[in-house]
């Protein structure tokens, strides 16, 4: 690795006299000059004849600036980070400086600084050691004093208005509030970014792009004025611009040396630099964060942010020990061996060029195959329909199944089928995905979800001897009996049946989901009543063993009303239950619980949250659109506070309302729930036609 000095070591030359006194006169006016240079808006003002050329120069259809970096650097640069995972991160929020809610705000600053110290831990462990502590930190600039902060001092400090920028930082112990010298590179948060877009039709923004170049200028004059000697390359600052969708780069070159150093017209000066003697780059702006604000860290537009911040290491660091040349040369074998991994192998050539590729025991990649294969492998596949007969293989036994409906909720399929030994009695049935799905979709992911690890909680809870009529239970479990003869080894597997080893779950009672019933119109002031008692108690019965279910929305709860004197409610779909504490929940925007959405784990009362959010939806109450989880804390945080969740209950009955309240008073603390005081109350309201005493015949 380049030697590099401490932050706290000056440089050899900086010791030395200075030769004569016109220098030192030029180093003090230097100095003055940058002590005046503190406002954005007067270089701005100064360059904004200049805004209007470039502007003139777009219409033009020419591009008013070169890019810093060409596509292929990028490609290349994309090939040496396979394999390199970068963190997922606190998501940005959807409005920046848009919201009259600071805790948007809050959260954004909080987000950036996140992003960029995932980005720099990432890449110094990547290409130069994963054994050295990482010399950078990152921290929020104050535009009052030009000092820096981390995010979370500032705001408790009540700073949070007069943030600035986010910096990339040299750690130096002895200037907790960092020095202009010791930034590697800013970035600038800020609404509607994709106005400076190469080629696009927009007018760049004069503001955003003066405070980019405000910050550069600066960065160079006090790396010119530093008595350090780190930077290897003090003429190069990289700029980031972003909000909570978008972000680019602007890369400024050029020696400040050639500033006219005039301490009585400092933005006029900085602009005639920036105009004649300054090189300026800026990238295109692409997407970083998709709708959900997680970090696309694959994307071209994430990418340029992270080569940006490449350079600006290299620039402290020196040439990495793993070049991006090396890395790269790398994909090619990467490639290779994932290809061996998926098992896929070319086996002939056919007439058209192209290429069949043979499944063995895993999925493959999309693959190219011969028209006359396509038939056959249609036919090994199974449709389930109604009237279909299934066999499942639980231990010793052999069970038939016969699918009497199939049920299709938009993200799943199962059924409602009965046992061939008892066809009056119907159950669910749930086909998971086959086991071979090593890289399964989505889809496949929420079947696993469905069958297996649903299996596995529902058995653990009757191990536990967890019943209630609120609670499903397994009637059957295990894998399917595919028609045809099995060549399952004897040693364990599967054989080459597409239908094999596919897992297979059947659970009783049977009913209506709540969304069905909302859709019809069936669910009134007295279902809400019982719905919220029924699931209460199912919360209540599993909760003394430590779990949660996490999931609570109106497709996982049912209505039995076939074969019972009064209708109830069970909680089914406890594939995403919580059984320890390290397990984190299915995140849902409108039904997850606010300390599942903010911390990624359930608290005692995260379940009966869930429970008023589902109550409240399936009363009429409307949720706006939500895509994403601090747009779904915002409405939360709103609602809440005023009262309209309580509001809409109580219209319903005074005991939803009165139940809510309780709910609201618990988000997010670590009280646990008094299950049984609000079944005593939920109890007393519920309206069975046939409350009277019961007789009891007698011999």
């Amino acid at each position: 690795m380049t030697h590099r000095r401490s932050p706290e070591q000056e440089s050899v030359g900086s010791g030395t006299k200075r030769s004569s006194v016109s220098s030192g006169d030029r180093y003090q006016n230097q100095k003055e000059f940058f002590y005046k240079f503190v406002e954005s808006e007067g270089l701005t003002a100064e360059l904004v004849d200049w805004f209007e050329s470039l502007t003139e120069k777009c219409a033009l259809k020419q591009q008013a600036f070169d890019v810093p970096f060409e596509l292929i650097e990028l490609q290349k640069f994309d090939y040496a980070l396979e394999g390199i995972s970068f963190q997922q991160l606190i998501r940005m929020p959807k409005a920046v400086h848009a919201s009259t809610s600071d805790a948007v705000e809050t959260t954004a600053y909080l987000a950036i600084e996140d992003f960029l110290h995932a980005s720099v831990k990432g890449l110094w462990e990547a290409f130069w050691s994963q054994d050295e502590s990482i010399p950078f930190s990152v921290a929020c600039l104050y535009n009052s004093n030009m000092k820096f902060y981390q995010a979370e001092k500032a705001i408790a400090n009540g700073r949070l208005g007069g943030l600035c920028a986010t910096g990339i930082l040299l750690n130096n112990p002895k200037h907790p509030h960092g020095r202009w010298d010791h930034v590697l590179q800013l970035a600038l948060l800020r609404p509607h970014i994709r106005g400076l877009a190469v080629g696009s039709d927009q007018k760049p923004s004069p503001s955003v792009l003066g405070e980019a170049l405000f910050c550069a200028v600066r960065m160079l004059l006090a790396r010119s004025l530093s008595r350090l000697s780190f930077f290897t390359d003090s003429s190069t600052v990289f700029v980031l611009l972003v909000d909570s969708q978008y972000g680019g780069v602007v890369k400024v070159e050029g020696d400040v040396n050639k500033l006219n150093f005039d301490v009585n017209n400092v933005y006029g000066c900085a602009a005639e630099w920036v105009k004649n003697h300054s090189r300026i780059s800026v990238s295109p702006i692409n997407r970083i964060w998709n709708k959900l604000g997680n970090a696309n860290w694959g994307d071209i537009g994430a990418l340029q942010v992270l080569f940006a911040i490449f350079h600006c290491i290299m620039q402290y660091a020196g040439m990495p020990k793993h070049s991006v040349e090396d890395l790269a040369a790398d994909h090619s074998s990467r490639l290779q061996t994932r290809r061996v991994e998926r098992q896929l192998e070319v086996t002939r050539e056919n007439g058209n060029g192209l290429f069949r590729y043979q499944q063995h025991s895993v999925s493959p990649e999309i693959v190219e195959v011969q028209e006359d294969s396509v038939e056959v492998e249609l036919k090994e596949l199974m449709r389930l329909e109604v009237g279909s007969m299934l066999w499942l293989e639980d231990s010793d036994w052999q069970k038939g199944y016969q699918i009497k409906e199939v049920i299709n909720t938009g993200e799943l399929t199962y059924y409602t089928a009965s046992y061939v030994g008892d066809p009056k009695n119907n159950m669910f049935l749930y086909v998971g995905s086959h086991p071979s799905q090593l890289e399964p979709a989505w889809e496949d992911m929420n079947l696993w979800y469905q069958v297996q690890r649903q299996t596995k909680v529902l058995i653990i809870m009757k191990q536990k001897s967890l019943s209630s009529k609120y609670l499903p239970e397994v009637s059957a479990s295990g894998r399917i009996i595919h028609p045809g003869e099995c060549r399952r080894p004897s040693s364990g597997g599967n054989c080459d049946h597409p239908w094999c080893g596919t897992p297979i779950l059947v659970t009783s009672p049977v009913g209506e989901t709540v969304a069905e019933m909302v859709d019809t119109g069936q669910f009134g002031s007295d279902e809400a009543i019982r719905c919220c008692h029924d699931c209460l108690s199912a919360l209540s019965t599993v909760s003394s063993a430590g779990i949660r279910h996490g999931d609570i929305r109106p497709e996982n709860v049912i209505c039995v009303k076939s074969g019972v004197r009064h209708p109830y409610f069970v909680l089914i779909g406890w594939g995403h239950a919580i059984l320890e504490d390290r397990e984190r929940p299915v995140m849902n925007l409108h039904f997850s619980s606010t300390y599942a959405l903010q911390e990624g784990k359930l608290c005692s009362a995260s379940d009966a949250e869930s429970l008023v959010y589902m109550l409240y939806h399936s009363c009429g109450g409307v949720f706006p659109d939500l895509d994403s989880v601090e747009g779904a804390l915002q409405w939360r945080e709103t609602s809440w506070s005023r009262r309209l969740i309580q509001q809409k209950l109580g219209d319903i009955s005074t005991v939803l309302k009165a139940f809510a309240d309780y709910v609201d008073s618990l988000c997010g603390t670590p009280y646990p729930m008094d299950y049984d005081i609000w079944l005593r109350r939920l109890s007393r309201n519920i309206h069975d036609e046939d409350r009277g005493k019961e007789i009891v015949a007698t011999g």
